[in-house]
């Protein structure tokens, strides 16, 4: 008789934007079985009961897990969540360093770089390039900029490894949290052709099973699939949700 194959404790809360598939890659890169539930971000599903229940915050990513007692557990911020899993799982260190070690900490402000910066900073260059009502030049100048000087963080600390990753000798979380902003670039309307460390880089994490494999989840990633288009496509793309985006904001204005 066959015997039955347990039902994953991990379940993946996400929708297709950098911050959710990086989740998914590391997922994938650590070869962890695990349930995923679409999150439709223009239905406001973030917003309801039982998705806050996981989340207060009403964003993605989340992810629910079952501790080794049997309590569940709900994690938020995706920067959080990949620390979790590695913290609990990477046991070969395949992705990550063991606590304590130069490179772990290394590796653990990369991540929080990522999140106090890199995201938050091309997230608004995206905004006022493409969703805003209007076209706010300085808007779009300052945070376009920011991102520019970003990239050239990025760009330096790659010209000096070895590796080609961004701490010591192997690819780890601070790459994967970082490779949908970077793959995203020509969105927020900054071309790669001044970083060619970071170029190569992008195209280095791509050819990787588990990041080709977790960046198509929950749905198929389309982001460089546009690389190449003009502005006016670009924008024309991005009427899809401006409209969504506008009303989300007048409705979170409104709690």
């Amino acid at each position: 008789m066959t015997e039955a194959i347990p039902e994953p404790t991990i379940h993946l809360y996400t929708a297709q934007t950098p911050n959710g598939i990086k989740v998914s890659m590391l997922l994938e890169e650590l070869g962890l079985p695990y349930k995923v539930t679409a999150i439709d971000l223009a239905k406001n599903v973030q917003k309801e009961p039982w998705f806050l229940d996981i989340n207060p915050n009403g964003r993605i990513p989340a992810l629910t897990d079952v501790l080794p007692n049997g309590e569940p557990i709900h994690i938020f911020e995706s920067g959080a969540i990949m620390q979790y899993l590695v913290d609990r799982y990477d046991t070969e260190y395949k992705v990550s360093y063991p606590r304590g070690t130069k490179e772990y900490w290394e590796m653990t402000s990369w991540l929080f770089w990522q999140m106090g910066g890199l995201g938050p900073m091309q997230g608004q260059a995206n905004h006022f390039s493409r969703y805003a009502p209007e076209k706010i030049q300085y808007g779009i100048d300052r945070y376009r900029n920011e991102t520019r000087r970003l990239y050239r963080v990025m760009d330096t600390q790659l010209s000096k490894s070895k590796s080609g990753y961004l701490v010591g000798d192997r690819c780890t979380i601070a790459d994967l949290a970082c490779w949908g902003w970077v793959a995203a670039s020509h969105w927020a309307g900054v071309s790669l052709d001044e970083f060619p460390h970071l170029n190569a880089w992008l195209d280095r994490l791509l050819a990787r099973p588990g990041v080709e494999k977790g960046r198509h989840v929950p749905k198929r990633h389309t982001v460089l699939d546009m690389r190449g288009k003009s502005e006016e496509e670009l924008d024309r793309e991005a009427e899809k949700t401006r409209a969504w985006i506008q009303e989300s904001m007048k409705e979170e204005a409104k709690k």
